[in-house]
């Protein structure tokens, strides 16, 4: 017997009644039971077909729809690349489809919402930054983290637990900042470039551009979680990669095309550390021209957008595995590509 995915054992009441009736031999309590367990089974076969499907249908394949090229997105945000790479379904369901996940009916305090309000906090604390000393800094830091979290966290655990975690990166940080040099021109403003001949456009909202001494720039991102590796980066994460493109292409007005230094992962998670890459023409010039193939890819009628391409995990959740009905299918399946209207 089960109860749920729980496994049960009969009551105390049906095993005492079936062991008194197995012993009254003289009133024929045995052949009783026999008559009772008889009658029960037409009820389980009852309860067995309601269980039952009168019809089956083979489980669904792993998609890879096939829209028409005139109705396939031309434009996205470098933050949309990443998941054209890793998940072309969730941008052919929220872009083509125009698909949006529904807000939860009891929302809780998730990483996308740590993300949102750390980097309110430290676009606020480096357009406010001035020459003060690091515990001068440290106390405007926090104290804007006091005014951001009391605005955008209605859960008071959640908003001691990250105030604790940013405490103790706040010096590492302030450190870093020191370090750092240049000053900031850029914080979370938009900015698009197109690319020549495809009729599409990119477009990226930088949390931070740093312009050095010498003219050049220096990109930021900020990262609540572990910054992706430079290898990680050359294949998935081109984020930083493409804005450091965009820019030298002339994508942020206030800048015009300009050439760019470094690009900077700030990872603010438990163990705060940052990855840093050099740039070159060379890289953003092979960053681009791997964009206008991956775009040129998806004007060809004959390519799907595969579900869950390349993702990082098997344990990752998308938005859109039950519309793909994952589960049904694995990763170990390949695709099948349908022409879709």
């Amino acid at each position: 017997m089960r109860d749920g995915e729980a496994e049960t054992v009969p009551s105390r009441w049906l095993n005492r009644l079936m062991n008194l009736m197995s012993g009254l031999e003289e009133q024929n309590g045995k052949g009783c039971l026999t008559d009772m367990r008889g009658r029960g089974k037409e009820w389980l076969a009852l309860a067995v077909a309601l269980d039952t499907p009168e019809t089956t249908r083979p489980a669904a394949t792993r998609p890879a729809p096939r829209p028409p090229v005139t109705a396939r997105p031309k434009q996205l945000a470098v933050t949309g690349i990443r998941t054209l790479i890793r998940d072309p379904y969730a941008i052919y369901a929220r872009h083509i489809l125009r698909l949006r996940p529904l807000d939860p009916l009891h929302p809780k305090p998730d990483a996308r919402l740590r993300g949102s309000v750390l980097h309110a906090i430290f676009e606020r604390f480096v357009k406010e930054r001035g020459a003060e000393a690091r515990a001068e800094a440290k106390a405007r830091l926090l104290a804007i983290a006091d005014e951001v979290m009391a605005a955008e966290i209605a859960w008071p655990t959640a908003r001691r637990l990250w105030r604790a975690r940013l405490e103790r990166a706040a010096d590492w940080f302030l450190a870093r900042e020191a370090e750092r040099g240049g000053s900031p021109v850029i914080l979370e403003k938009q900015g698009s470039a197109s690319l020549e001949n495809l009729d599409f456009v990119l477009t990226a909202k930088p949390d931070r551009i740093d312009i050095l001494d010498d003219g050049r720039l220096h990109i930021l991102d900020y990262k609540t979680g572990s910054p992706p590796t430079e290898k990680e980066q050359g294949v998935f994460e081109k984020q930083l990669l493409l804005e450091a493109a965009m820019a030298e292409r002339g994508a942020f007005a206030q800048l015009g095309p300009s050439e760019v230094a470094r690009i900077t992962y700030v990872g603010l998670g438990s163990s705060p550390k940052e990855v840093v890459t050099p740039m070159t023409k060379e890289i953003t010039d092979k960053v681009w021209g791997d964009l206008g193939k991956l775009i040129a890819s998806y004007n060809d009628a004959a390519q799907g957008y595969t579900a869950r391409r390349a993702v990082f995990s098997d344990r990752i959740e998308g938005d859109y595995d039950h519309l793909a009905r994952y589960g049904e299918w694995d990763m170990t399946n390949s695709a099948k590509p349908e022409d879709v209207e």
